[in-house]
């Protein structure tokens, strides 16, 4: 049986790229991390590959690079981690520190899911399944944010969707639960 080892340190995942993003804030209780949110993004909307993900993530998203990011390029919102098509994972935000994913949520009638919730991005849309590549890496990285945030659970591993029902729709109808969810046994 293989051990398995923690993998973060003092909130950073050790073998992630880093691209920090200045959109985070401490949160109210750093001893609280209990949830993990499930998104997903592309930008523009259905592309794929690219820096505009990382540019939005830290502010310099070039409004005119694309008609839609005019409509986004002062929102300020971050993700801990983002994991593209490939299974490459890069984190933006420390584990310990508030991101700005969540926005207008709850979670078991407890409101500000951002105070005490990771939040992982997954490069993909509504309109097309994610890639074995993002599973494996999502799968990994899940249980390495298990075992440094233990009270973070199966049963605490939502998506967007669950936490803002009515306004958001993210990991969408072909992000797969059961595979999910089931390798994380």
């Amino acid at each position: 049986m293989r051990m398995k080892q923690k993998n973060i340190f003092q909130g950073w995942l050790l073998d992630a790229k880093k691209v920090h993003s200045p959109h985070f804030d401490q949160r109210p209780d750093k001893s609280d991390i209990s949830l993990l949110v499930i998104h997903y993004i592309s930008l523009p909307p259905e592309q794929f590959g690219g820096s505009y993900i990382d540019d939005f993530f830290q502010g310099k998203l070039d409004s005119y690079a694309h008609p839609y990011f005019s409509t986004i390029a002062d929102v300020r919102v971050s993700a801990h981690c983002l994991i593209t098509r490939e299974g490459v994972i890069t984190q933006y935000v420390n584990f310990n520190d508030r991101a700005w994913h969540a926005g207008l949520s709850s979670f078991e009638g407890r409101e500000k899911c951002n105070d005490f919730s990771i939040g992982i991005e997954l490069e993909g849309s509504n309109e097309q399944p994610f890639t074995d590549e993002q599973y494996v890496a999502l799968k990994q990285l899940t249980q390495q944010i298990m075992l440094a945030y233990p009270m973070i659970t199966k049963e605490r591993i939502v998506g967007h969707c669950h936490i803002s029902p009515g306004r958001k729709i993210d990991p969408g109808q072909y992000f797969d639960w059961q595979r999910y969810l089931s390798d994380l046994d």
